[in-house]
């Protein structure tokens, strides 16, 4: 997931970045995880999405030091 407190330049990096390598439309308006419309979300999701496609591995989740792998779902 994206770490809250990066910043929203990485984020959008990382995003971009991420969305070119995966399918991010459930993050598109009217897909199931647009909501919350905001940058931390839909760039975790992107950054989730491009993570589990790519292996599980941590160095795919390095991400510039913006990301945290959590144990949980941090949806619920």
């Amino acid at each position: 997931m994206a770490k809250p407190s990066a910043d929203d330049k990485v984020l959008t990096a990382n995003l971009n970045y991420a969305c070119s390598q995966v399918n991010c439309g459930v993050i598109q308006q009217g897909g199931p995880c647009f909501n919350p419309n905001n940058l931390v979300s839909h760039a975790a999701v992107a950054m989730n999405l491009y993570y589990a496609a790519h292996g599980r591995n941590a160095w795919n989740c390095y991400f510039q030091n913006s990301a945290l792998v959590v144990q949980s779902d941090p949806s619920i």
